[in-house]
């Protein structure tokens, strides 16, 4: 029922030749037919089409219903990437609302905040964590969501949970992404909805780092790269 509220919401913000309570309904049942829930629906910049949030990502959909986009949309008038400025707002509040479940690794002088959504069994999500001296030390404020690349079925779905519910989670993650066992720990946790949060930015594979604008840096970052980014969008 809450998936129906939230799209009741929303549907001020769809303007089309129809009615807005006759809208949303055409619009989850096409996207339920393709396995994907609906979570928000709002007019696009791009003429003719609406812009769908849904549990896997960003979708387009013309105004009659009948084509689904998934991709890519490139405004060649003001040469940005379309689906890039819809989701940076989407991606800043999204992790804000976790903020209160993240395994926070705080900078002494803190000048960012990232969030990076990682798995335990992620090569280059150990990689990045060896370098958080390097992060902190450049006032970097790391942020962890549980990302189990395999599923909330896997067995890293569970070792993210006995990380979390740990009474020293920062240890048991940084004792993970070194090859150490993680003694099993049960509790209510959010792994599974931070698993959804990924999902619903269209993320795939780990690590993935949310920049304080919205940005999505796919993948390992060396920690020098990083502060030189993070630095030219603040300037």
């Amino acid at each position: 029922m809450k998936k129906f509220s939230y799209l009741a919401v929303m549907a001020a913000c769809v303007s089309t030749g129809l009615a807005a309570q006759a809208i949303l309904p055409e619009v989850n049942k096409a996207f339920s037919e393709v396995g994907l829930n609906v979570k928000s629906v709002a007019d696009s910049t791009v003429p003719g089409m609406l812009q769908v949030q849904t549990d896997k990502g960003l979708f387009f959909m013309s105004e009659n219903k009948q084509y689904l986009f998934e991709g890519n949309i490139y405004d060649l008038k003001n040469k940005t990437l379309v689906n890039e400025n819809i989701l940076k707002d989407i991606r800043k509040t999204g992790v804000k609302d976790f903020d209160d479940s993240v395994i926070e690794f705080k900078a002494a002088d803190e000048k960012y905040v990232i969030h990076v959504f990682t798995d335990t069994s992620c090569g280059y999500c150990r990689k990045l964590h060896n370098e958080m001296a390097d992060l902190n030390k450049a006032g970097i404020t790391v942020r962890y969501l549980a990302f189990p690349r395999g599923g909330i079925q896997s067995a890293t779905y569970d070792e993210l949970q006995s990380i979390w519910c740990s009474k020293d989670a920062k240890q048991a993650l940084t004792d993970a992404k070194n090859g150490k066992a993680v003694k099993q720990a049960s509790c209510k946790n959010n792994v599974a909805q931070q698993y959804e949060l990924g999902q619903s930015f269209g993320i795939s594979g780990t690590p993935a780092l949310i920049l304080p604008d919205g940005r999505l840096i796919p993948g390992y970052q060396p920690a020098a790269a990083l502060v030189a980014a993070l630095t030219q969008n603040a300037s």
